[in-house]
């Protein structure tokens, strides 16, 4: 499920919705997972790149990336 095509992202985690005019702020880790849905990696992708990278357990990872998943989905970012 990627990113809508015309959501506007910036590498210091800015997202910009030009449909609604909402605008949101990203930490550091939920602009990285915007990076890699706008290069249209599936989401079993970006888990697997963010357990490599960070020191994470499996599950919590999990849950935080369902939630943010939610989140995007919540605020119409996300291509149904």
């Amino acid at each position: 499920m990627p990113l809508k095509k015309n959501i506007a992202t910036s590498e210091a985690g800015f997202v910009f919705n030009p449909a609604t005019g909402d605008s949101f702020a990203a930490n550091p880790l939920a602009a990285e997972v915007l990076k890699l849905l706008q290069a249209g990696h599936d989401l079993a992708a970006i888990r697997a790149q963010l357990l490599e990278r960070y020191d994470v357990p499996a599950h919590q990872l999990q849950h935080d990336l369902d939630d943010f998943i939610w989140q995007l989905t919540s605020f119409q970012l996300l291509e149904e």
